[in-house]
C-alpha cells in the first residue's frame, strides 16, 4: 500500500466534508405568527360564547310564568315542525 495515495485520499475527504457556519448568530431568525381579520374576528366569536351563561335563566322564568298562568301556548305547526327535526325527516 502505498502511504502517499492514502494522504490524498484523505486530503479529498477533509475538503468534501461540510464546515460549520462561522457565525451563526448573526442568521437567526424568529418565528412569527400573523392572523387574519376572519381569525381575530373568530377568537372574539369563541370568547362571547364562551363567556355567554348556558341557561338563559330570565327566558326560562318567563316561560314557567307564562305556564303557571295559563297563558303559554304552542301553535300546532311550530310543534309539528320541532317534531319533523328531532326525527330527520
Amino acid at each position: 500500500m502505498r502511504i502517499d495515495a492514502m494522504n490524498q485520499v484523505s486530503q479529498i475527504y477533509s475538503a468534501n466534508r461540510t464546515k460549520k457556519a462561522a457565525n451563526s448568530n448573526a442568521l437567526s431568525f424568529a418565528d412569527t405568527l400573523e392572523l387574519s381579520q376572519a381569525g381575530k374576528a373568530l377568537q372574539v366569536a369563541k370568547a362571547a360564547v364562551a363567556a355567554a351563561p348556558e341557561v338563559r335563566e330570565d327566558r326560562i322564568a318567563q316561560i314557567k310564568a307564562a305556564m303557571e298562568n295559563g297563558t303559554w301556548s304552542v301553535s300546532d305547526n311550530d310543534l309539528a315542525d320541532k317534531l319533523l327535526d328531532s326525527f330527520d325527516i
